[in-house]
């Protein structure tokens, strides 16, 4: 085993060896590999290391290069200088929230299914991060070492080993907005999370989390303690508890049946009048992707929604006539829909994606949804009422994600709004063609705010009971585009909690 003082030097906190390929959000830590979902296909599909492309920034880049450390007698290996740089290497630029790219260990303990199998095998057969050549001189040089020491490509792993891997890691860029607070006392914290800023480190974020970002924001000491879940992508309310007995109690009520959460979403087309009940059932049909769809043999699941607005097409906007409930011989009927609505949605119950996924089924997927509006993973009718798969079997849509690759960026299908036009312009983390001067790296460019924003906001929690209640601003995606006149707040929940209340009486 390493020695003590060796593993403080290397790290503070277990993560991952490197991306898998089955997810691009995936971390492998200590115990077993547990798979973060993913919540877009530009980062399921990829594990892009998106870069400046200024001068000056790389000029940064290549002074962050760490010296190699002395090994005290174990080969060589490469230590990563500091643990737990202070204060974070932020810097902001073009309304982005950047990290300085820097040299960071991950370490994980040999798996079962790696017991017998050489160093280079696993590298091959679990990660694409690099290509497999980077990985074996890696292992030649010390920068990926067994047990602090380095052991080359052919080592056999063992139960006990302790596989490190230190490289030169590239964040992705986030939005430069703040974590809003919408309340805080000497328990608890709510916030209004960012949309495209991951609540904690995971895969290729780790500074770029809503738990590092506030903790830069109130000091080295202070220690969040989130109680409920937002997808990366997705903005909203979020309760921070500042001590674990607290984000006990209050994780308890949240997942209590009296606590009412509303969403908002910006959807295709027109919705339905009135309030719309999805109870079709949710199946996982691949936990590695995190892919969710409607399937009769699936966990029950039941969202209310309620048009709040439409937005029919601007003047100018192409329009293609389609005579109503008819499909379209090219078999696309979702390109007769036109403009698009900001619907109100009651999840009752709390499946993994479970708007996203009722929303597609009924037609009317989120509009900039870069996995369940993406006809290149679910066919041009985008999983319509297709609960048995028959249109699209479980295994198309597995292997057409799948194979999303660096060079394939993910393209959710946009209908004819005022982004169309900039939409091809602006498709995100697309490869410039240099390299990262320390690490070889290929670098990207900027995400376009597509694939920084999911148009689905978690407007507001509230306890049946009246006891408390919380609520933040509408987002600007749902305000009444300009020329146009629209509702700038919601009212109460009641009408869409009366839909359900004999169903679901504990919320009513």
């Amino acid at each position: 085993m390493l020695p003590t003082r060796l593993v403080r030097s290397i790290l503070t906190r277990p993560a991952a060896l490197a991306v898998p390929k089955m997810a691009a959000t995936e971390t492998i830590d200590a115990g077993d590999a547990l798979p973060a979902y993913i919540e877009e296909v530009a980062e399921a599909a990829s594990d892009l290391k998106i870069e400046e492309k200024k001068p000056e920034r790389r000029r940064r880049e290549k002074q962050s290069k760490p010296k190699q450390m002395a090994s005290n007698g174990l080969s060589g290996a490469i230590i990563t200088p500091i643990g737990d740089p202070w204060p974070r290497p932020y810097h902001f630029e073009d309304g982005l929230r950047r990290v300085h790219p820097y040299h960071y260990t991950y370490n994980t303990y040999c798996k079962e299914r790696w017991r017998g199998m050489t160093l280079s095998s696993i590298f091959e057969s679990e990660f694409r991060d690099r290509p497999l050549e980077y990985y074996r001189k890696s292992m030649e040089t010390g920068d990926i070492f067994v047990n602090g020491r380095n052991v080359g490509p052919d080592y056999v792993v063992r139960n006990g080993d302790l596989i490190s891997h230190t490289l030169h890691r590239h964040e992705p860029p986030v939005t430069g907005e703040p974590v809003g607070i919408v309340h805080e006392d000497d328990e608890m914290i709510v916030i209004n999370k960012p949309s495209g800023v991951p609540v904690h480190p995971a895969g290729r974020y780790n500074f770029n989390s809503t738990v590092e970002i506030m903790k830069a924001d109130r000091g080295q000491d202070f220690l969040a303690y989130p109680c409920n879940r937002l997808d990366r992508l997705t903005s909203g309310i979020m309760f921070i508890a500042k001590n674990p007995k607290a984000a006990e109690a209050m994780g308890k009520v949240i997942r209590g049946r009296t606590v009412r959460k509303e969403y908002l979403a910006r959807v295709v087309g027109k919705f339905p009048d009135g309030e719309v009940v999805c109870d079709q059932p949710i199946l996982q049909i691949s936990p590695k992707l995190g892919l969710n769809r409607v399937r009769a043999n699936g966990k029950s699941a039941r969202t209310v929604f309620k048009r709040l607005a439409y937005y029919p097409p601007r003047e100018g906007d192409p329009v293609r006539h389609v005579v109503e409930g008819e499909v379209p011989e090219d078999g696309r009927p979702w390109e007769a829909k036109q403009g698009y609505s900001i619907v109100r949605c009651l999840p009752v119950t709390g499946r993994t994606h479970q708007i996203r996924v009722h929303l597609q089924y009924l037609g009317h997927p989120i509009q900039n949804d870069p996995i369940y509006a993406n006809q290149r993973v679910w066919g041009f009718d985008l999983g319509h009422n297709d609960a048995e798969g028959t249109h699209n079997t479980d295994e198309d849509v597995i292997s057409r994600l799948s194979k999303m690759g660096k060079e394939e960026v993910a393209q959710a299908v946009t209908y004819y709004d005022e982004m169309v036009d900039k939409y091809e312009k602006r498709r995100a983390e697309k490869m410039t063609g240099e390299l990262c001067e320390v690490c070889a790296t290929p670098l990207y460019s900027d995400p376009g705010s597509h694939e920084l924003s999911l148009w689905l906001h978690s407007l507001r929690y509230e306890d049946a009971n009246g006891s408390w209640a919380y609520k933040t601003d509408m987002p600007a995606w749902a305000m009444p585009p300009e020329g146009m006149s629209g509702p700038t707040t919601v009212g109460g929940m009641e009408e869409l909690v009366q839909a359900v209340k004999d169903e679901n009486p504990d919320i009513a």
